[in-house]
């Protein structure tokens, strides 16, 4: 029985596969949510090292005598993390927007049949 089953395992590997309607959903699913997840990681790792290096610019652990500076590029990084969320759910509704026609005729292809 296990050579039965590396033999399908190898086969499959081989074998052109049939992508049916519900991987397409999902598919489709994640490109609509990709390229908001993907920004907002990217800003807010961005946003909290611009904090980061605020604040050890204000303690004056780097750039000793420049605390104001610190302060102020600290509030910028405040302001970028604050933001972040919000960006993020409006290139979400957007993308969805996009993409909602095709996700909602592939669904109702699927719960019909």
């Amino acid at each position: 029985m296990n050579d039965k089953k590396y033999v399908e395992k190898v086969l499959n590997k081989y074998t052109d596969k049939q992508v049916t309607k519900l991987e397409e959903l999902r598919d489709l699913d994640k490109k609509a949510s990709r390229p908001a997840t993907l920004f907002a990681s990217i800003f807010g790792a961005v946003g909290s090292l611009v904090l980061g290096f605020g604040m050890c610019v204000a303690m004056e652990v780097i750039l000793p005598g420049y605390m104001l500076l610190g302060i102020i590029v600290g509030l910028v990084g405040i302001y970028m993390v604050s933001i972040n969320y919000y960006i993020y759910k409006k290139m979400l509704a957007s993308s969805r927007a996009k993409y909602a026609d095709q996700i909602k005729e592939l669904s109702d292809e699927i719960l019909n049949n």
